[in-house]
């Protein structure tokens, strides 16, 4: 992983073999970012994306390996109980170009992830919401 910072703006190469969420994550905590916005693109070559399944109140994941295109990565940064809290969404894209997208739960990189990460000066936690079964953001 290899970055340069712009003012409140970061952006971000993840290098083949490296995993996106771990590494944000890592990145984040080191950089001591505590809110902030994420956007990116790339190829993976294992990605583990979920649903949420709001009835149940529980996720479902499946893994794809293979070649895919990361389409898209979006999502926001903020903190609970202390620590960092990423919440990532994502689109891949297979040899036929079919699209699959979900909660990104895990992609590790085959050739390269480019990101950029927004920081918004403050801080904002989160909380478990019974009603919805989900981290929400605590205000």
């Amino acid at each position: 992983m290899n970055f340069k910072r712009f003012g409140n703006k970061i952006v971000m190469r993840i290098d083949r073999g490296e995993e996106v969420v771990k590494t944000i994550s890592k990145f984040c905590e080191d950089q001591k970012i505590k809110l902030g916005s994420i956007t990116g693109l790339g190829a993976a070559g294992r990605v583990k994306m979920g649903l949420f399944d709001v009835e149940k109140k529980e996720y479902f994941s499946k893994e794809f390996v293979g070649d895919y295109e990361i389409t898209n990565i979006t999502g926001n940064i903020s903190t609970m109980n202390g620590e960092t809290y990423l919440h990532l969404h994502g689109t891949i894209a297979d040899h036929e170009l079919k699209a699959f997208g979900g909660h990104l739960n895990e992609a590790v990189i085959c050739a390269t992830c480019e990101l950029v990460i927004d920081v918004i000066d403050g801080m904002v936690d989160r909380e478990f919401n019974e009603e919805v079964g989900l981290n929400t953001y605590k205000f």
